[in-house]
């Protein structure tokens, strides 16, 4: 991993964050000893985009079978005889194009739990030092590719609260141009409880409630209490 003092000054508290953040700061689900979880990683990639500092996501295409139009860090299972930070770079890779080259990886978040899909998912943190154009690679795959604006996503206007029909409610954010894409789940929540640990997000005491749309909900429902993630829930 690179030494904090070389990332930009912007980016230095997610990496002195990330040495000190536990699982118990990201989530409360905890995998049982007998879980034999599957394996896989995600990569949360930082770089400074038109907007100023952003992060990279990508959009799920909105007619797969399952969780259409859901947004998240690109990733998915690692494969045998890799690295969480080889398979983040790979996927990466497969899904935009992104040249690994030019990511400077600097921290791994503790590895977190998906109940449903039974997978235990490693965040890997990058500095995207020399960003290289990228796109939709696949759009039988993914619809869309962002750089979403860090000060969009600290920007209480920005905030909602997403309720899935099963009665799943956690929090989200509106992404995109017109800031008509939700972004939920797993990798919502990821992004929330990270920059409330970094002290970069303003308290929301009461963010307005957003349904999710019905091109979203598709395929099984999501159990109460649950954070889904499209990388991990279509492989059960």
């Amino acid at each position: 991993m690179t030494d904090p003092s070389e990332l930009p000054e912007w980016l230095r508290p997610v990496a002195e964050g990330a040495q000190s953040i536990t699982v118990h700061d990201l989530t409360r689900f905890m995998p049982p000893e007998d879980s034999d979880a599957r394996l896989g990683a995600v990569l949360m990639l930082f770089g400074d985009g038109p907007g100023g500092p952003d992060l990279l996501l990508t959009e799920r295409a909105h007619h797969m079978r399952s969780h259409p139009g859901q947004v998240s860090f690109p990733g998915g299972s690692i494969d045998p005889g890799e690295t969480p930070v080889e398979a983040a770079l790979r996927e990466a890779l497969e899904e935009t194009g992104l040249d690994p080259g030019g990511v400077t990886v600097f921290a791994e978040l503790p590895e977190l739990w998906l109940p449903p899909s039974n997978f235990a998912v490693t965040p890997v943190l990058g500095w995207w030092h020399e960003p290289t154009e990228v796109a939709v690679v696949d759009p039988d795959e993914v619809h869309e590719v962002y750089r979403v604006p860090i000060r969009e996503l600290v920007d209480p206007a920005h905030r909602i609260a997403v309720r899935h029909p099963s009665g799943w409610v956690g929090p989200g954010f509106l992404i995109g141009e017109d800031k008509d894409v939700i972004l939920w789940g797993f990798t919502a929540g990821i992004i929330a409880r990270l920059f409330d640990f970094l002290g970069w997000t303003a308290e929301v005491d009461d963010p307005p409630m957003r349904d999710l749309p019905d091109y979203m909900l598709q395929g099984e429902p999501v159990p109460r209490d649950v954070q889904p993630n499209t990388r991990f829930e279509e492989r059960r």
